[in-house]
């Protein structure tokens, strides 16, 4: 059975950072790209990051120039880093990944918080 479990979320000041991790488990075949996206109250989710294990990375443009991913194929871990938070980064910030030969992301992890306060 295929697990992502994130960590790293939190609370932290304007301006401040945070980095999360997602550590993914029990694929047997891998996956061959992993991603964050995030909800805020009231909003549907959207992407934020997304990495191939090619390293192509594509970026919200309200990320662009602030966030990093970056990922471990061989440990199926991905990590966000964020930089310059703003109060609209506040959002539950979900992992997920796509298996081999599915164009879509399929399997997701149970998220982690995060809050921005101005």
């Amino acid at each position: 059975q295929v697990q992502l479990v994130e960590s790293g979320g939190g609370l932290v000041q304007a301006g401040g950072s945070l980095r999360l991790s997602c550590a993914g488990s029990g694929s047997i075949f891998g996956f061959n790209a992993m991603g964050w996206y995030r909800q805020a109250p009231g909003k549907q989710r959207e992407m934020v990051a997304t990495i191939t294990n090619d390293g192509i990375t594509d970026y919200a443009d309200a990320v662009k120039g602030r966030f990093t991913i970056s990922t471990d194929t061989a440990k199926n871990t991905v990590h966000l880093l964020m930089d310059s938070l703003k109060p609209e980064d506040t959002a539950v910030y979900i992992c997920a990944a796509r298996s081999p030969r599915h164009t879509q992301y399929n399997y997701w992890g149970q998220g982690t918080r995060v809050t921005v306060s101005s």
